[in-house]
């Protein structure tokens, strides 16, 4: 399926947006940065008031805007939350974002709250939860979203179909859209020993609702080198030119530079942001 947006990300002639972090508000609304949308958390945004929501109201009358969900647990076999589902569609309703997303991961069990996106088995079973989760929240919110595909560290014996095609069965039957996060198949082809490009080259350009790129961590654990997606530095190189050969294939996509620990100042995102946009205006991409 094709992805309808609410926004036209083809009048832009490169739709490439930042994380939104309280540290910038000040900053953004000052300096009125030269960037397509933001993106929040969906559950920074779940109380009724407070300055974040009065920020981020100044700052969507200048910018469209994807929210994110980082708990709402897909992969739960329990079921979704009807609290969190009712606090998830009141930050959508009072902001009308251009994209909605969450994770293809798990992360409640007997309702304890657990602080990761955990990993689950690639199977039949697996499949049917989720496509009854993510049908019970497009329901909720009254349209589709973009479901992530994640970093892997491991993998599970049980699992029946790769990845891509658990994501791309996925779509079929829900109607939703992938965000495609282009650092998350390097970390998992890097510490799981396949080839990223094989990944990015077999992904459907009409699943493609948005992009993430972000920056990761290598860490020696017992002698073996694996690569830990955190956030928290700027894309690497090797990730620039897997973005660039994507782009090259499927076309402009909203394009989003993900950054959520050790925050830099405002100007290093926007040179990030800026990277993105020398590939999407078909651009020579300078080698890290």
């Amino acid at each position: 399926m094709a992805i309808e947006y609410i926004w036209a990300p083809d009048e832009c002639l490169a739709p490439v947006g930042v994380s939104l972090k309280t540290q910038h508000f000040d900053h953004i609304l000052a300096t009125r940065p030269d960037l397509a949308f933001f993106e929040v958390h969906a559950e920074n945004y779940m109380t009724p008031s407070g300055a974040h929501h009065r920020y981020l109201e100044a700052v969507c009358e200048h910018y469209a805007l994807s929210v994110h969900g980082v708990g709402m647990s897909l992969g739960s076999a329990e079921g979704l939350d009807a609290a969190h589902i009712k606090r998830f569609r009141q930050v959508v309703e009072r902001y009308n974002p251009v994209m909605v997303s969450e994770h293809l991961a798990w992360s409640v069990a007997d309702g304890t709250y657990l602080n990761d996106l955990l990993p689950l088995p690639m199977t039949a079973e697996s499949l049917s939860i989720v496509r009854g989760n993510v049908d019970r929240l497009q329901d909720a919110i009254g349209r589709a979203i973009l479901v992530e595909n994640p970093s892997s560290y491991l993998s599970f014996k049980s699992s029946e179909m790769s990845e891509l095609e658990f994501l791309s069965q996925l779509a079929e039957l829900t109607g939703c859209g992938l965000l495609l996060d282009v650092n998350n198949i390097y970390v998992s082809a890097c510490n799981m020993g396949f080839a990223p490009t094989d990944y990015l080259d077999a992904v459907p350009a009409s699943l493609v609702g948005e992009v993430h790129l972000a920056g990761h961590v290598v860490k020696d654990i017992d002698g073996t080198e694996l690569r830990i997606d955190d956030h928290g530095s700027a894309v690497c190189g090797d990730v620039w030119q897997l973005y660039q050969r994507l782009i090259e294939r499927i076309g402009r996509k909203p394009t989003l530079i993900e950054w959520d620990t050790d925050i830099p100042a405002f100007e290093v995102l926007e040179a990030e942001a800026a990277k993105a946009g020398r590939v999407m205006t078909g651009r020579e991409l300078e080698h890290a």
